[in-house]
């Protein structure tokens, strides 16, 4: 098995959310215990997902699907109102191809966060690798490294101009981007200073998917992903991702979160995976609803 750099994670009271006003869902803040565990420093990459296929045969909802979504950005500025003009279906598109089958892949690919993974496939791997997924609660404590009510895993600092700690867009949304460290799109893990937990990319490079069930108001839009949920069984992802941007989705904060389908992949979602007890915010868990 490709190695799984792991590192303990105490346990701790949790302060949860953001009273800041940042986005509603966010809100009100509260507090709860939170039990440590043995957490992988990073994302699982490409290449531990290569093995898993290898061993498992594992196929991906995006490959029974025919495709995945992908971001695709605009040649100019549009209106914020339309994430459709970003996003599209891309045939042939899966963790292998995250841009789609014709598109290049870097030569360090193998080292970069494996995307187009969906809760079901998440879940599988966790099924093969003896781990978890983490709760919403478990991962913000996680991702908030031992500061209390900061507003980035890092302190109060803004991830912008000469020092970055997070890969997150770096110019104007959705046609603009500069590359945060060189890097448009997913980087490899590690390019960016761990947190004070020595966790690396839990904020920035790409969403995470966690086992607890959304729940907030009808309608709520998935962050950055490109769909609203009205119903179906969904969970929630943490951590924002390199698409966000404070011009659209200041989501590269612990207290961030969104709504994804359990059937949907996309171009910025992956996981990391967990050996720890549950927090009191765990949900009764379920494989989600398998692919047609």
């Amino acid at each position: 098995m490709n190695e799984r750099t792991q590192v303990e994670v105490p346990g701790g009271r949790l302060i949860m959310g953001s009273g800041d006003g940042f986005y509603p869902e966010e809100g009100p803040t509260r507090e709860l215990d939170v039990n440590g565990g043995l957490w992988d420093v990073a994302p699982v990459t490409v290449a531990q997902w290569r093995e898993f296929v290898a061993d498992s045969g594992h196929t991906t909802d995006a490959e029974t699907y025919g495709g995945s979504v992908v971001f695709v950005g605009t040649s100019g500025p549009v209106s914020l109102n339309d994430w459709s003009q970003w996003w599209s279906f891309v045939p042939g598109a899966y963790w292998a191809a995250p841009q789609g089958p014709a598109a290049p892949v870097p030569d360090c690919f193998a080292e970069h966060p494996v995307v187009h993974v969906s809760y079901r496939d998440a879940r599988a791997y966790c099924e093969w690798s003896q781990t978890e997924l983490p709760d919403e609660a478990e991962w913000e404590w996680a991702a908030r490294g031992g500061l209390v009510g900061a507003t980035y895993s890092w302190g109060e600092e803004a991830n912008k101009g000469e020092r970055l700690y997070a890969n997150s867009w770096q110019g104007n949304f959705p046609y603009d981007n500069h590359g945060a460290e060189g890097w448009r799109g997913t980087s490899p893990v590690g390019i960016f200073p761990p947190n004070g937990y020595g966790l690396q990319d839990m904020t920035g490079n790409v969403w995470e998917w966690t086992r607890t069930t959304w729940e907030s108001e009808p309608g709520v839009g998935c962050a950055c992903s490109g769909k609203t949920i009205e119903e179906g069984l969904t969970k929630t992802i943490k951590g924002g991702s390199h698409l966000c941007s404070p011009q659209y989705c200041l989501r590269y904060r612990p207290a961030a979160r969104s709504p994804q389908e359990v059937t949907t992949s996309t171009s910025h979602v992956g996981f990391r995976t967990i050996r720890a007890g549950q927090s009191s915010l765990s949900s009764v868990d379920d494989p989600g609803t398998p692919a047609s």
